[in-house]
């Protein structure tokens, strides 16, 4: 799956999604870009948008979107990483268009 990690997704979090292609706004050249074009471009070229912005849900329309998008509740490295089995079986189970609020258990 080629996945684009949100700007506020700690990067390290590619390295536990084996088997999947991952990518950021800043190694596509978007840094900066915001939301509803990011999503626009993400489209062309991924199958899922990893974020933690909580409010992209409530600002951007996401009816009829292609990509899937998985939202994390936390971009705390550590707390990811904690959770990381059940955010793959997140990925491993998202379909197209899908959007899923992933609550991270917060670790500590």
């Amino acid at each position: 799956m080629r996945i684009l990690l949100d700007e506020c997704v700690p990067w390290p979090l590619a390295r536990l999604l084996v088997g999947h292609n991952c990518s950021n706004p800043y190694k596509r050249g978007w840094g900066g870009v915001k939301n509803g074009e990011l999503l626009k471009l993400a489209e062309e070229e991924f199958d899922l948008f990893i974020t933690s912005d909580q409010n992209l849900r409530y600002q951007q329309n996401l009816s009829g979107r292609k990509i899937a998008i998985l939202e994390l509740s936390s971009n705390d490295w550590y707390s990811i990483q904690a959770d990381a089995e059940c955010i793959r079986q997140a990925v491993d189970r998202i379909a197209s268009g899908d959007f899923i609020h992933h609550l991270v258990t917060l670790s500590r």
